[in-house]
């Protein structure tokens, strides 16, 4: 079996969380490594057989995983002396396939309050569930686990000194870095979910996240909501790869079914439940009036947008502005995925105005915005800058650092607090 362990740099977080929250959700889309991970921090003697438990940490936690026909029959059968027989520390695995359990689990954390107690996984957004929300507010803290990083892929890497503490720190320092040139295609296409990463590139890598794509429809998204055209999901999801990391256009992809708009729109809502894809807000002030106020689609991650386009490294290489849209999602989820462990809260937005100046990734922290316009080519002029000199008029103060990330080789200064920096510096902080 394939060593499919990495450190993941949420662990700090999550640690922090399991001494102060008595249920502690780690939540993803299905694959990206929640078992896993929750195994290796918390019950390494649930490891599978030939996996290395390198770094495991063993917290004494008994592990149980609903996708157990057994385990979720009896849970479903009775919640309440289900959860009362469970031992002082568990791992309750896929806990969406059992929502019936959530109100045991509150009336349990009432009768004893214990830090770390347990320890759900969710390939869905459960607190979508307005009911489900009320029963563990404040009684629960979620943890989110997206595919892997670029940056938790480079070895010995720490949770601090990355790119989004430069963002909002001292800018960037003048200096070179080798160009990717053709890896970054290569980047782009393998994505950053564990099992396509442990096969070959190109048709092995390709076929797992196919089959991914049709066991997340089957199940997850069938278990949510009756479908009468689960069939449609797939293509859906395929369109929407054609629009990533541009503005969301509902009507543009509901045209091309013979459903109605609002059935395409409640689609789009499960995709994103279930972490396939998901729709960035604007940014706007109250100085903003002339902004575009339409959020933008992306994709969860570009192996998954590659394998739905059926795109290689080779021929995303030849199309340069298929590259430039995957360039710009593959940009927003390695800052998505980063953000994760950075030390405040970070919300992401886009920026565009009506005279058509935008930036394609806007950070919030703490008040502060920084900006991130993504080039696929290899030269940076002034006119790039457009759309971050009206983002740090607009955001005034409050604006930290303006970046134009592109495939090159110089990290320059462009003006005050606007720098172009190369790609690589995302995972190779300088």
């Amino acid at each position: 079996m394939p060593d499919l362990l990495h450190h993941r740099l949420i662990e700090p977080r999550f640690a922090e969380a399991l001494e102060d929250s008595p249920v502690v959700l780690i939540e993803g889309p299905r694959q990206c490594g929640k078992t896993t991970f929750a195994q290796m921090v918390c019950a390494p003697a649930f490891l599978p057989e030939g996996v290395a438990a390198r770094g495991a940490s063993d917290r004494g936690y008994t592990y149980l995983n609903f996708d157990d026909n057994v385990v979720r029959a009896g849970a479903e059968a009775d919640p309440m002396g289900f959860i009362a027989e469970l031992p002082e520390r568990v791992v309750l695995d896929e806990v969406q396939r059992v929502p019936e359990l959530f109100t045991a689990l509150k009336l349990a954390v009432d009768r004893r309050r214990v830090p770390g107690r347990f320890v759900l996984t969710g390939s869905t957004q459960v607190l979508a569930v307005p009911a489900i929300a009320e029963s563990l507010a404040g009684r629960l803290e979620t943890v989110r686990l997206h595919p892997l990083a670029q940056y938790e892929l480079e070895p010995d890497r720490a949770a601090t000194g990355g790119f989004i503490d430069a963002l909002f720190g001292a800018g960037f320092a003048p200096g070179q870095a080798e160009r990717l040139g053709p890896a970054l295609a290569d980047r782009i296409v393998a994505g950053g979910y564990p099992p396509a990463l442990a096969r070959p590139a190109g048709r092995r890598r390709t076929n797992w996240y196919r089959n991914f794509i049709d066991a997340q429809v089957q199940r997850d998204v069938g278990e949510l909501a009756r479908i009468a055209s689960l069939e449609a999901l797939p293509r859906l999801l395929t369109l929407a790869a054609t629009q990533t990391g541009r503005l969301f256009n509902l009507s543009t992809l509901a045209s091309q079914f013979q459903l109605s708009r609002p059935t395409i729109g409640s689609y789009v809502t499960l995709l994103q439940r279930v972490y396939l894809l998901e729709l960035l807000p604007p940014w706007y002030s109250n100085r903003g009036k002339r902004l575009i106020k339409t959020p933008k689609l992306h994709l969860g991650d570009t192996g998954l947008a590659c394998a739905l386009l059926g795109v290689s490294a080779a021929a995303l290489r030849r199309d340069r502005p298929l590259l430039g849209h995957l360039l710009e999602t593959f940009v927003f989820q390695e800052l998505r995925r980063q953000a994760t462990w950075h030390e405040e809260p970070i919300e992401f937005f886009h920026f565009r105005d009506k005279d058509q100046a935008e930036v394609d990734i806007v950070l919030e922290a703490g008040g502060r915005v920084a900006g991130v316009e993504v080039k696929a080519g290899g030269t940076v002029t002034a006119s790039d800058f457009r759309g971050l000199r009206k983002l740090r008029d607009a955001s005034g103060g409050r604006f930290t650092t303006g970046v134009v990330l592109y495939d090159g080789e110089t990290s320059v200064g462009f003006g005050e607090r606007l720098y172009a920096v190369p790609v690589r510096y995302l995972w190779e902080p300088r």
